[in-house]
């Protein structure tokens, strides 16, 4: 095992991790009900299109941090899942701005009206049904992920590595769906970028 890098201190943990979580969720929140209208000169769904990369990258990091710590390879774990956490905060940068200059896009809407009339519906058929599904698990499962990706973070850091353990058995096959089902909804809901 690695040398902790930080010094425990689980209350004052608790506290950064907890108000870092509350103050991104509600910033999503708040900024999900708002749109810039500005053109900045190019394609606003690049956003969206580095999401989906970055999304890319972290699902695959993951699995190789896996394989890194199942071979006892504990420094290149350690590195890779710092590369994640990286990442994935470039990603909630890419994600805001994508939504405060994009909008909201429907799920259906070929003539970009913003409004999925039912002509538009039958012509997706099925496929809303099973965007909703990934899409209504994607996002309670994204906006809860925060803390425990933080708290495993701290609990390896800080040597606490029974505990890290544990909480990676819910973090990471988590924080994988939340990844991988982020590159759906975007495979899916790219058709409709006006």
């Amino acid at each position: 095992m690695l040398e902790p890098v930080l010094q425990k201190n689980d209350k004052k943990a608790k506290r950064i991790i907890g108000a870092v979580s509350i103050f991104v969720f509600l910033a999503i929140v708040a900024l999900s009900r708002v749109q810039i209208h500005v053109n900045p000169g190019f394609d606003v769904h690049l956003f969206a299109r580095i999401n989906v990369v970055l999304n890319c990258i972290v699902a695959v990091l993951l699995i190789f941090a896996l394989l890194a710590v199942k071979v006892k390879q504990y420094t290149l774990h350690k590195n890779i899942m710092m590369s994640a956490i990286v990442l994935s905060v470039f990603f909630l940068l890419s994600y805001i701005c994508h939504h405060l200059l994009a909008g909201e896009t429907r799920f259906g809407d070929a003539n970009f009206d913003g409004i999925v009339s039912a002509t538009e519906k039958a012509a997706v058929g099925n496929a809303r049904i099973f965007y909703y599904i990934i899409l209504g698990t994607h996002i309670p499962l994204a906006a809860i992920i925060l803390p425990f990706i933080l708290f495993s973070a701290y609990r390896a850091l800080s040597g606490d590595y029974e505990k890290h353990k544990k909480l990676v058995r819910i973090t990471w096959p988590v924080w994988l769906y939340v990844a991988v089902s982020g590159v759906i909804v975007y495979v899916m809901i790219s058709p409709y970028y006006n």
